[in-house]
């Protein structure tokens, strides 16, 4: 029987599938992993927006979380979408009960701009969340609301980064897309060991909703595949930059990505 690499994922719902859980069950599935989850939130989404968070109770968090991990387990966990300091802290003592690796996207604001974690809830993800981070996946204003740093070029990026493993990140991968407005976009990905640059062309387009969830989700499947890192995040960069070039167009706002191309070749 052919092991998949299982990934739970603990994160806010998207109703309208471009981001959030619905975004990592395609993005883990396309990438070869088994994905299960627990609900954070329930979003009312579309491309034009959040128009509604409705937080889910902390002990139903925790129970779907300890249903999978207790049954099913998990090769790598997977956080995006948390909301407020005592989800932090709920998932963070979820994360102390296993030692899968661990993939922490820092969701504060939504494509369209709505914010999806408050202020005081910053703090908990910079002193809870990162020293359990096998690998964080900040965007430049992520970064800068955890490091205090400027981000808006590549040695901005390299800064965070190296500021990010100061505190407890494993492996950091500072995400471009955010910074400047050039033809081309760098991620950096920050170790103990070096950094590898993922460079690529950048795609005039507005349908890249769902495009961080999906990063590190995909990072998560090849994590818990066994790969090394390097090479999860590099097969994973290369699966979002298509999936951006292949995006279908859905919807008036911004549109989700086609997570399904590698399915389909």
């Amino acid at each position: 029987m052919t092991s998949l690499g299982r990934v739970l994922i603990i994160a806010g719902s998207d109703s309208g599938g471009g981001a959030g859980i619905q975004a990592d069950i395609k993005a883990v599935t396309a990438m070869g992993g088994f994905a299960a989850t627990a609900i954070t939130a329930i979003t009312v989404q579309n491309t034009l927006g959040v128009h509604g968070v409705h937080p889910l109770p902390l002990d139903l968090i925790e129970a779907q979380a300890r249903a999978v991990l207790d049954d099913i387990g998990a090769d790598a966990i997977k956080t995006g979408m948390l909301g407020s300091t005592d989800v932090v802290e709920r998932v963070a003592a979820i994360l102390d009960t296993s030692d899968a690796a661990t993939v922490v996207d820092p969701v504060m604001i939504a494509k369209g701009g709505h914010p999806l974690l408050p202020d005081e809830a910053v703090q908990a993800v910079r002193s809870l969340m990162i020293p359990r981070a096998s690998l964080l996946t900040p965007n430049a204003p992520e970064a800068e609301a955890l490091t205090g740093l400027t981000v808006a070029d590549l040695d901005g990026q390299r800064r965070a980064g190296e500021f990010l493993l100061g505190i407890g990140a494993r492996a950091v991968l500072m995400k471009g897309g955010h910074v400047a407005t050039g033809d081309r976009v760098i991620d950096v990905l920050v170790t103990a060991d070096g950094e590898t640059l993922l460079e690529g062309e950048r795609v005039d387009t507005r349908h890249t909703h769902g495009t961080g969830c999906t990063l590190a989700s995909a990072c998560a499947a090849g994590l818990a595949k066994g790969l090394s890192l390097e090479i999860a995040v590099t097969e994973a960069w290369a699966y979002v930059a298509e999936a951006i070039r292949r995006a279908p167009g859905l919807g008036g706002g911004h549109g989700p990505l086609d997570h399904g191309w590698r399915l389909r070749r």
